[in-house]
């Protein structure tokens, strides 16, 4: 790391508005694609084909093959990547975590560039360039490539489950916390914040947090949320890690996954983490708490049945989930003062069993 700049690479394609599914094929034709293969998510092939296909031929893109996405082990998805048309001239993942992941990887494999078109706002990883794929049955983080478009239909992320919205608002505010963490690491001589990432980051989310809106299904409330979630991944493309976007709240969630019987949605267990979190920084916790109130956050996190016991665990484990970082976690007062807070704060008592 000198003082040389590194190269960043950003979304050419970018498109989040209303509608926009059925110009699926307008806007890869303005990009000069011809041949492309679809990974679809479980389901996704019926609900969206017919308008994603009309659009194509529309345009005079060939479809050279479509599959469903169920598996996101390692070995499958190399096998399969490796026996798609030599032609293709990009990968489209449309769908949840799985399909996007599934076509993240294969575009890194083949040297394709990477469409993404996320069905649901659960998380940033739509626009970021990592990958959850499954090793010997372990989900584990694998690091792919940024996507080449990004395209996001409004009135398609509108119909996802609520529970797909709220994770996304947990995962975009966790940005607070995730950049505290980062300041505290280069306070304590880890790192060095990388000051455009950080303005990136923070820009995202206090967007998002000052947007006014009436349910968290209309239109503007949405298209900022995807907005931030957007940025956010980007961020982390220009800091070249997750600092920016992910800290001790999300380290927190990683020992959920790992140890607990019951993980929850990534975003539902970051949103609370942060909370907890904001809470044992001293940071902004009157902002998370109004969102996480005002969006129907705590209230939807009550009905999963996440515990307390559950938490004690993760915030003793969060360490040990990435040893390299140093996040106020790391540090056995903090770690005792988060136990204090968990038990003792009226929201985290009502929102965990």
């Amino acid at each position: 790391m000198g003082a040389d700049n590194h190269q960043i690479v950003v979304p050419s394609l970018l498109d989040v508005r209303k509608g926009n599914m059925a110009e699926i094929g307008r806007l890869l034709s303005r990009h000069q694609f011809k041949k492309v293969v679809i990974f679809f998510g479980m389901g996704l092939t019926e609900m969206l084909g017919e308008k994603v296909f009309g659009s194509m031929k529309a345009s005079g893109i060939e479809v050279l093959e479509t599959k469903e996405v169920s598996d996101i082990d390692i070995d499958s998805v190399v096998d399969h990547a490796f026996q798609l048309p030599f032609q293709t001239e990009a990968v489209i993942g449309i769908g949840g975590g799985k399909a996007l992941d599934a076509a993240k990887y294969t575009a890194l494999l083949r040297k394709w560039p990477f469409i993404s078109v996320p069905t649901s706002t659960s998380n940033d990883g739509f626009s970021s360039s990592n990958t959850s794929l499954t090793i010997h049955g372990r989900r584990i983080s694998v690091h792919a490539k940024m996507p080449y478009g990004i395209l996001i239909d409004i009135d398609v992320v509108k119909n996802a489950p609520e529970c797909f919205i709220y994770s996304g608002v947990g995962d975009l505010v966790s940005k607070i916390t995730a950049a505290e963490d980062w300041i505290f690491e280069e306070q304590n001589g880890r790192t060095r914040v990388d000051d455009c990432a950080m303005m990136l980051s923070k820009k995202a989310v206090n967007s998002f947090v000052r947007t006014d809106f009436g349910t968290i299904r209309d239109d503007l409330f949405l298209k900022e949320l995807v907005d931030s979630l957007t940025m956010a991944g980007i961020s982390m493309e220009i800091a070249g890690s997750s600092a920016p976007t992910s800290g001790s709240e999300h380290l927190i969630s990683h020992a959920l996954d790992t140890y607990s019987k019951k993980p929850q949605l990534h975003g539902i267990q970051v949103g609370v983490a942060t909370y907890l979190m904001s809470k044992v920084q001293n940071h902004r916790y009157e902002r998370i708490t109004k969102v996480l109130q005002d969006t129907g956050f705590f209230t939807f996190a009550k009905t999963v049945g996440m515990t307390m016991d559950d938490f004690d665990m993760a915030i003793d484990r969060a360490p040990e989930m990435k040893p390299m970082r140093y996040t106020f976690l790391h540090v056995a007062d903090y770690r005792e003062l988060a136990h204090r807070i968990l038990h003792d704060d009226p929201i985290l008592k009502e929102v965990l069993v």
